[in-house]
């Protein structure tokens, strides 16, 4: 077994990409769900989009664990696994409420930004390495999620905050 002081920036960097495919693995279940629970078609439609998006990223991290020469497998995220119960209980406990499309938008967010960060410093630490494939690869996820969370403020920003305040009122 090898020490901690001799584990470097490769290992860290294949430790991320396990952790983001475990994230990955997990919201393409969650996804259906808060699409199913959604009130607004709008918000549901996003919901659709980002679960085909989410599958083609996960073929794309499969591509660097080939470039790695390395079985892809996830390693339990905490985070993710903490991030999307969130959302699971935002689902059960405003079913049918004015404020639900608002919680879950903030939910999603709650992924999209998480994915933002670890995507970004995976990103940093591949062009360290040298590794301008993977780098490449990451970089199209990433420009995918900031995409999703803009359209999730426009949703947010668009009327589903606006009708769980008018509505709760």
């Amino acid at each position: 077994m090898a020490s901690t002081q001799t584990k470097g920036l490769e290992d860290l960097f294949l430790d991320g990409l396990k952790d983001i495919y475990y994230a990955e693995k997990k919201i393409v279940k969650a996804l259906p769900k808060m699409a199913k629970g959604a009130e607004s078609q709008e918000l549901t439609a996003a919901f659709e989009k980002h679960l085909a998006e989410t599958e083609a990223q996960i073929e794309r991290l499969e591509a660097v664990f080939q470039l790695l020469g390395k079985p892809a497998r996830g390693k339990t995220c905490p985070a993710i696994d903490g991030i999307l119960e969130e959302g699971s209980e935002i689902l059960a406990d405003y079913k049918g409420a004015p404020a639900l499309d608002a919680g879950l938008v903030a939910a999603a967010q709650s992924v999209e930004h998480y994915e933002i960060a670890r995507y970004g410093t995976l990103i940093t630490w591949a062009g360290l390495l040298g590794m301008t494939e993977a780098a490449s690869i990451l970089a199209e996820t990433l420009a995918e999620e900031e995409a999703t969370d803009e359209a999730l403020s426009a949703l947010g920003e668009g009327g589903v905050n606006e009708r769980a305040m008018q509505e709760a009122a």
